[in-house]
């Protein structure tokens, strides 16, 4: 993920469009300035299906796996989701608000999905993530730069609703991210380094529109 965004319509030329239905406006005057890292698997550890793209374009077979009973009529998205192996997946425009936060607040401001940009990362809350997922999430952050002026923060799901979700986890190496991408790690939520993968329950996932 090394191309430039494109400015005249908020998609990424580096990222493969895979268009949800699931978004709406931001608020009038408002420009992104947070993005929120989760971090998501379907179903739950498992890795490389295509359950999660269907999920966010409201195409998943609620009957294909047991666990989707659980999450059936879920309407969520968020901007970006970056696989295991560090393909970019786009969902949403930029300068539209997607599904991804729910009942959240950063620095003082609610509902971060109205001033955020949320990045999915293919993996379960408490294990490590990969190599091409950390250099291709870098390179994500820094083709935003430009085409977003006010981002100036970076948090996980697990920091703007904390108590209620905890992705991207332990395992998600702040600290490694902050070096990649150079930027002050006074942006950054953590600086803490990863740890060993852990046996942890995955959260729930946010209702629509939360």
């Amino acid at each position: 993920m090394a191309a430039l965004p494109d400015a005249d319509d908020g998609w990424l030329p580096g990222a493969r469009r895979a268009p949800s239905p699931n978004h709406g406006p931001r608020p009038a005057g408002v420009q992104p300035w947070l993005v929120v890292l989760h971090s998501i698997s379907l179903p739950p550890g498992e890795y490389g299906g295509p359950w999660i793209e269907r999920l966010f374009t409201n195409t998943l077979d609620w009957d294909a796996h047991p666990y989707f009973q659980d999450i059936r009529g879920l309407e969520v998205s968020a901007h970006f989701l970056i696989r295991r192996d560090g393909e970019c997946v786009q969902f949403v425009a930029l300068d539209r608000r997607a599904w991804h936060a729910g009942r959240s607040s950063w620095q003082g401001h609610e509902n971060c999905n109205d001033f955020s940009v949320g990045i999915e990362l293919e993996g379960l809350e408490g294990d490590t993530f990969t190599d091409a997922q950390y250099a291709a999430l870098a390179a994500l952050l820094a083709a935003l730069r430009p085409r977003l002026p006010a981002l100036h923060a970076v948090a996980g799901h697990e920091h703007v609703a904390p108590g209620r979700k905890r992705d991207p986890g332990p395992g998600f190496d702040w600290a490694r991210l902050i070096r990649l991408t150079g930027w002050p790690a006074a942006w950054f939520a953590s600086k803490a380094p990863g740890q060993p993968p852990t046996q942890e329950k995955p959260g729930d996932m946010d209702r629509a529109g939360g």
